[in-house]
């Protein structure tokens, strides 16, 4: 009765697993909003090292990793996985569930695998501050980590919502050195112009983005980092994925389907993508990101290019996309509240290579609960949908009386949004209604692009 499978130091992977090799069929071209043609490599280099631009658009299945940034690695991977051997006797299941846990990196999420090198990456090319937007706090705050330890300065633009729910994710961030700033905010045109509309906007993934890419892009020291979405984002987090296959196999067992939450698309993608690997080479192996009800971007949304930015700086790509000015409402899963969704991942769901399923928050809370009560580890919001899923899945297999091997991804803990699960506790967790009409006005502005 094992319950946690660990590996050595050594097994840290040497490399990054690039899934673009293997993706079904060609890329569609990222397109600068300003000419309205392809992106070129000195379109981004105002705001990226042009070695994170080398990755971004790389066709290297794989990509070595610095050992630098393998060394800071080993203060939290590899990772454990935990077979839920107690979640799975309260459920009565003749599944076999496990769990990959990133929360036990410093900034307690997954986010550091690709802040750590981003941050290196800048510092070698002479970079004296990063600027970058961060919703629930777990990318602002393992940037200001990553920062911290390579010498930089760092300004991150947090939601404001979630700044007002999530007060100590902003005090982390400060204690490693970084600037926090509530966004929309006086600092930027970007910010200005969203709150001269709405004084009192609660902000947005979409317009921090907007207000850090700015930053950015008008001082000539300052780069800009992004914590989901891109191709190299993508590309960092694949040591999730590649350790739990590593694991994987200490358990004898192989999973039946693999499950994380996606906002973005870094933590499904980290996980999944080395699975999605196996499906290329024909393993059977179901893949499934799990999203917000009221911030459906995959299960609501459309396939069409899009501004990655509510203030249309950002470059269009072709996503998944509920309308870049799409204003999610304010729920507690903060890091999920994105208009869009990696072009990687949606071109992965377009081509019915992965599943995708929504869930109302309460349900979410309802799991974590469940979860915490059995397995001891308080969730972050953001993986409870990845955990409500997993359930479900769970469930389902003891109504067939089928065996069935599930993975996810608990991709950060929750210790810093007990908030959120106060508001659960007392009955007064909101879920929020699929906003159709707002998302039928937003997507009516998408960009119109013609190649």
């Amino acid at each position: 009765m094992q319950t946690k499978y660990l590996l050595s130091e050594d097994q840290i992977p040497k490399q990054w697993y690039n899934i673009i090799p293997d993706m079904p069929g060609p890329l569609a071209p990222v397109i600068n909003p300003r000419t309205m043609k392809p992106v070129t490599p000195d379109d981004l280099l105002p705001i990226f090292p042009m070695a994170l631009i080398a990755q971004e658009v790389s066709r290297e299945r794989w990509i070595p990793i610095p050992d630098e940034i393998r060394e800071i690695y080993k203060l939290w991977r590899p990772a454990p996985l935990y077979r839920a051997h107690r979640l799975e006797r309260m459920l009565q299941t003749p599944a076999r569930i496990y769990y990959k846990y990133e929360g036990v990196s410093p900034a307690g999420s997954h986010k550091p695998n690709s802040a750590i090198p981003q941050a290196w990456y800048n510092k070698q090319a002479g970079i004296r501050r990063l600027a970058t937007e961060t919703g629930a706090g777990q990318w602002g705050s393992s940037l200001a980590l990553a920062c911290n330890f390579f010498g930089l300065e760092c300004t991150v633009y947090m939601v404001k919502v979630s700044c007002t729910q999530k007060p100590y994710r902003k005090s982390m961030m400060q204690l490693w050195g970084a600037k926090v700033i509530p966004s929309p905010s006086e600092f930027t045109n970007a910010g200005r112009s969203i709150l001269a509309h709405d004084p009192d906007s609660a902000g947005s993934l979409g317009i921090a983005i907007s207000e850090a890419v700015e930053d950015a892009a008008s001082h000539a020291d300052t780069n800009y980092a992004l914590g989901s979405v891109l191709n190299h984002v993508c590309l960092h987090q694949t040591v999730i994925g590649q350790e739990a296959k590593a694991q994987m196999e200490l358990t004898g067992d192989y999973p039946d389907v693999v499950i994380a939450c996606c906002g973005g698309g870094s933590n499904f993608a980290g996980l999944a993508f080395p699975f999605i690997a196996d499906r290329a080479a024909g393993k059977q192996v179901r893949c499934m990101a799990v999203e917000p009800a009221s911030c459906p971007t995959l299960t609501k949304g459309v396939y069409a290019f899009d501004y990655g930015d509510t203030a249309k700086i950002a470059p269009i790509s072709m996503m998944y996309t509920l309308g870049h000015d799409f204003m999610p409402p304010g729920i507690h899963a903060g890091g999920l509240r994105y208009h869009g969704e990696s072009p990687l991942v949606s071109q992965l769901y377009h081509a019915g290579e992965i599943e995708a399923k929504s869930y109302k928050q309460n349900a979410c809370f309802e799991g974590a609960l469940l979860f915490a009560r059995s397995e001891g580890i308080v969730p972050a919001p953001e993986s409870s949908h990845a955990i409500r899923a997993a359930i479900d899945e769970a469930v389902l297999a003891k109504e067939e009386g089928k065996e069935k091997v599930i993975l996810f991804g608990l991709s950060g803990h929750g210790q810093l949004d007990m908030g959120a699960y106060d508001a659960y506790l007392s009955g007064n967790l909101e879920d929020y209604d699929y906003p159709e009409q707002k998302i039928r006005e937003a997507l009516e502005r998408l960009p119109k692009v013609t190649l």
